[in-house]
């Protein structure tokens, strides 16, 4: 391991220890500050392999992907909470969420992968750990998929029922987003209704719960559906877990994405067997600056990069918004 490796491994080793003395990790002035330094830290691309660090390092990988959960979660909450309660039409002021555009884009980047492998728009999509604030299924209903209905399934009732008042607010939306409260575990007969799911990247926090889910979907998916996993690569998996092609037993794997830039999360693509035949390449593909990335079973067309544009500088968490009490 490089000198520059250790050094980060450091750095993340050290955040890590300031971020779970926090007393708690609900929006604040410090906890913006932790997180936007170890986003900042886990960006760069970087040749690590999580698999392959000591067991101490892999232990503390684990905590922090839960911490960062815990932290994402209360901050879709405070900022569903706020748009909810300040704004008539809170959809309209979605940009008010520090993180929105990165939102914008991404499901741009899922969406315009999604048209390599799919001739039609689904006419429902499911949305495996759509949280308090669900703005995938927002961004792809509104601008992409605007005749979709869109199923989103989360564990806990208070971020459905925010959700659900957020929604309730648009004519259209209303009529073609649904919230459901289930361990999507416990879902069966109903995910083959839908033609494509998504996989939020932090439902299966570790491995082997991971693991669970993907099976789950195997087993209850529609033949041929398509399946859209956000996972990391490189230091970017201190953030979130990784999903591996090998790991998505009973489905082809379609495409791997891993952007270069301050796109964080990886794009997997897998089709539920049987499905038509693909072939595999072995080619490395470009990542959306141009810099070759790690190749996957089958791998995205450059054209397709060429269309993504590079993210804007991450936003700071406005404060007023921060210190508001609900």
């Amino acid at each position: 391991m490089g000198c520059q490796e250790e050094a980060l491994i450091d750095k993340v080793c050290e955040i890590y220890e300031q971020i779970s003395s926090l007393e708690t990790l609900k929006p604040s002035k410090d906890v913006d500050m932790l997180f936007t330094q170890l986003v900042l830290t886990c960006i760069p691309p970087s040749p690590i392999e999580v698999t392959k660090l000591p067991k101490r390092v892999q232990e503390i990988r684990s905590k922090l992907i839960k911490l960062c959960g815990e932290a994402e979660g209360h901050l879709e909450s405070h900022f569903s909470t706020l748009l909810g309660s300040s704004f008539e039409k809170p959809l309209q002021k979605l940009n008010f969420f520090p993180y929105f555009s990165n939102y914008l884009k991404l499901s741009h980047l899922e969406f315009t992968i999604l048209n390599q492998h799919s001739s039609t728009a689904p006419a429902r999509v499911a949305f495996v750990g759509s949280g308090p604030l669900p703005l995938t299924s927002i961004v792809l209903a509104t601008n992409h998929l605007t005749t979709t209905t869109f199923h989103n399934y989360d564990i806990d009732p208070s971020a459905n029922s925010m959700a659900s008042r957020l929604v309730s607010t648009d004519p259209d939306l209303s009529k073609r987003l649904f919230f459901h409260t289930s361990d999507i575990k416990d879902v069966t007969g109903e995910l083959k209704n839908y033609e494509v799911v998504f996989l939020a990247a932090l439902v299966g926090m570790d491995k082997e719960e991971k693991g669970e889910v993907i099976a789950h979907l195997a087993k209850y998916m529609a033949p041929g559906a398509i399946l859209m996993l956000r996972s990391a690569h490189g230091a970017r998996a201190f953030l979130y877990p990784v999903v591996e092609p090998s790991d998505l037993i009973g489905f082809e794997v379609l495409s791997v994405f891993h952007p270069s830039d301050e796109v964080i999360n990886s794009v997997v693509v897998a089709r539920k067997f049987p499905g038509p035949p693909r072939h595999t390449s072995l080619d490395h593909h470009q990542g959306i600056n141009g810099t070759a990335a790690a190749a996957g079973p089958l791998l995205l067309p450059c054209k397709c990069c060429e269309q993504i544009q590079a993210f804007s500088p991450l936003n700071k968490i406005d404060e007023l918004a921060i210190e508001k009490n609900f």
